[in-house]
């Protein structure tokens, strides 16, 4: 009995290796280095502009992958308009010209302050200093129709990206509690003020069109390095504060995710998707840099991401998977994962029906032997992923930069918060190194920055993960003790 059980577990390891091998053979007749050379120089070419949300760059390569999908024989999604696109109802919100703080009889300098949010605002009122706003701070005072003081991060840390993240949360802790309005003092780190003021306060934002009209909370930080205005502030006979927030204006910004999909050949598993998506914007035109160039082409990011996805396409159009395949390009990425936050929440199809999402975004890569894909191991189809890249003489990692976050940095989080197992599949990198910082969002990262030979190697690997994928009789779940797990359970009503 032990002899016949042995028997069929060889015979099973022997046909898997079989079906492998036959998929690795069609990747392999499909995925041309041509053709993906002549779609990222397409997609990253100085006519594209950089990508941008909003700009006529992006649409041609909206129109450019659509038309593309067409030719492949990637069916149209019923509900969006013409055939491939799924509108996103984006605005320009333009903030507030001018804005003031005064404490007392004293007025805070415009270069020591920055609006974060709120518009329309003109108010004398009293305030409540809570250190640095924890939940159990919040809990100490009533803050009905007061303004919470708070000091930005926590005392036992203060990089800037935590200090961005809890300050989030303290406005929720002050919106809850009935504030008016928030007032941040960064007192620790110059360099965090110097980085805030590079990408907020005055200027414009993208956003969406039912939110954030006129708001009557707002918030405010104040640089106080010097701590002149926490000891102000923190004496007991406190001084009013003044607050004065011109109004803001919104302008609609025409944008859209591309959508395709090709049906499954299973008679039961066609009901499943596996999603394959990345995000088809950049970072447009800015600043010239020391050669006088002025576009962010974004070959690595994300035109890479976009070829996996349209060579992916390719492969499943002309040869069906069993699960059937839903092809996504999101816009807006680059502006807070718009593109993606909105199709999760105004799915073409039901997402209890997508299992998996594969997503892919680069930064660059630093290791022309790697695959690199961020949550490897969170997820029970890791071992696909590993058997394909080894099929091209690759070998799969996993993320090598925890301290990026970068899980939580790219489309397949807001996935991942629904419950959908979601890894995004990267360029091989060892680190966040100089070689990463040559070309991640600069203006050197054009498309004969790019090594071919590396890249159809793994866009190969690419297309026969989610082949195998797709074509397992397992369907793909989080793997236990994950921090969507049971989101996942949820979702799938396991």
């Amino acid at each position: 009995m032990t002899k016949k059980i042995w028997i069929i577990g060889a015979l099973l390891v022997s046909s898997f290796y079989v079906l492998a091998q036959e998929e690795a053979d069609l990747v392999k007749n499909t995925i041309k280095k041509s053709t993906i050379k002549g779609h990222i120089y397409f997609l990253a070419s100085d006519e594209l502009a950089g990508r941008e949300t909003g700009t006529p760059g992006i649409d041609v390569a909206a129109r450019y992958i659509s038309t593309t999908f067409q030719r492949y024989g990637v069916s149209p999604v019923k509900g969006a308009t013409e055939g491939y696109f799924q509108e996103v109802p984006l605005v320009q919100k333009i903030a507030p010209d001018a804005y003031a703080l005064q404490i007392g009889s004293e007025s805070v300098l415009e270069e020591d302050l920055i609006r974060v949010e709120g518009s329309d605002v003109n108010i004398n009122s009293d305030y409540v200093f809570l250190n640095y706003g924890t939940e159990e701070d919040f809990e100490k005072d009533n803050l009905e129709g007061k303004i919470a003081v708070v000091l930005a991060g926590q005392e036992d840390n203060q990089h800037y990206r935590f200090v961005y993240q809890a300050s989030g949360k303290k406005s929720g802790l002050a919106k809850e509690a009935g504030a008016i309005g928030i007032v941040e003092l960064h007192t620790e780190n110059p360099d965090n003020w110097k980085t805030f003021q590079s990408f907020m306060g005055r200027g414009s934002s993208l956003g969406f069109a039912s939110q954030e009209t006129e708001e009557s909370f707002f918030k405010l930080w104040v640089n106080d390095t010097n701590k002149k205005w926490l000891e102000k502030l923190d004496k007991r006979k406190k001084p009013e504060l003044s607050i004065t927030i011109g109004k803001s204006m919104q302008l609609p910004v025409p944008s859209k995710n591309v959508v395709g999909m090709v049906e499954g050949t299973d008679p039961e598993l066609k009901d499943e998707f596996i999603i394959y998506s990345a995000h088809y914007d950049h970072l447009g035109i800015g600043k010239s840099n020391a050669e006088g160039d002025s576009i962010y082409n974004g070959a690595r990011d994300n035109a890479v991401g976009v070829v996996t996805v349209m060579s992916a396409a390719e492969s499943i159009a002309k040869n069906p998977t069993k699960r059937s395949a839903l092809f996504i390009l999101f816009t807006a990425e680059e502006k807070g994962l718009l593109g993606s936050r909105y199709y999760v929440e105004n799915p073409l199809i039901p997402l209890d029906q997508m299992v998996y999402c594969f997503n892919s975004d680069n930064g660059g890569y630093n290791d022309t032997s790697l695959t690199t894909i961020i949550g490897l191991g969170r997820t029970t189809a890791g071992k696909h992923i590993k058997k394909a890249s080894e099929a091209f003489g690759l070998k799969a990692i996993d993320d090598p930069a925890g301290e990026q976050g970068l899980f939580d940095r790219s489309d397949n989080v807001n996935f991942a918060r629904k419950g959908i197992p979601a890894p995004t599949f990267s360029l091989g990198f060892t680190a966040f190194d100089a070689e990463i910082g040559k070309y991640y969002h600069q203006q050197s990262d054009n498309p004969e920055s790019i090594d071919y030979d590396y890249m159809e190697q793994f866009f190969r690997a690419f297309v026969l993960s989610a082949r195998l994928i797709a074509n397992d009789e397992e369907t793909p779940f989080w793997t236990e003790g994950d921090k969507y797990y049971e989101a996942g359970k949820s979702l799938y009503g396991k």
